[in-house]
């Protein structure tokens, strides 16, 4: 027999999904908030803004002006070490300096010591004595110089004044001289200039205090004369 009746909703058993709970069945979304929906194109004009600042920055050169913390910490981590660097440069312009005195040094002690030894030898090389072996050669005390009023004194005249000798004999003994003779020339040499002759190293005090009290500037040793003491006038003062 042909089945002729129609299915309906009725026509199935009821199972667990024809029993669905009460309210609203799936995902439900309710209206979000204006800041919520402005919030995107904030964030796109502050980064904007920021990548453009970024780049005017960069190309204008302000930002290198920026004192950013690791950059001081960069700065005073070069100047430290260029501290360093002048501090081991004058270190070693001080050592180089403190060489350079030394060999200054050495080198004048050098010269001193080859001129010690020039002084040391005479012209034909020879060694001269030093100090202290010269020392030891001299007398330990030399006798005193002392003028002696009684030894013999001849004034002789060459002026061609007549008594010019006498006058000049008469001014020593004055002084206190007591052996004076007044004589004129016995045809031996004569001098150029006015002269005080004495024969020995002792006469020699004598002599000069002699000459002072003339006026005389020429003191000379001489060998063969008469006396100890020869005064000869070339010329009168």
């Amino acid at each position: 027999m042909a089945h002729t009746e129609k299915e309906t909703y009725g026509s199935y058993p009821t199972d667990a999904f024809d029993n669905p709970p009460s309210g609203p069945v799936g995902v439900h979304r309710g209206r979000r908030s204006l800041a919520v929906r402005v919030a995107p194109f904030l964030m796109v004009i502050v980064v904007a803004a920021l990548a453009g600042l970024l780049a005017w920055g960069i190309a204008s050169g302000e930002l290198n002006k920026v004192p950013w913390p690791w950059a001081q910490q960069s700065a005073q981590t070069a100047q430290g070490d260029q501290d360093r660097q002048d501090d081991a440069a004058a270190d070693d312009g001080d050592d180089t300096q403190a060489d350079a005195d030394a060999q200054d040094d050495a080198a004048d002690q050098g010269e001193a010591d080859g001129q010690g030894e020039a002084d040391g030898q005479d012209t034909d090389g020879a060694a001269q004595p030093d100090d202290a072996t010269a020392d030891e050669q001299q007398p330990e005390s030399q006798p005193e110089q002392t003028v002696n009023y009684n030894t013999s004194v001849r004034v002789i005249n060459a002026t061609g004044v007549n008594g010019y000798a006498a006058q000049q004999s008469g001014v020593l003994q004055s002084v206190g001289y007591t052996s004076v003779i007044a004589a004129n020339p016995s045809g031996g040499a004569l001098p150029s200039v006015n002269v005080v002759w004495y024969q020995n190293e002792t006469d020699l005090a004598t002599a000069q205090n002699i000459a002072d009290t003339l006026g005389i500037a020429t003191v000379e040793q001489a060998a063969g004369i008469a006396d100890p003491i020869v005064v000869v006038y070339i010329a009168a003062q």
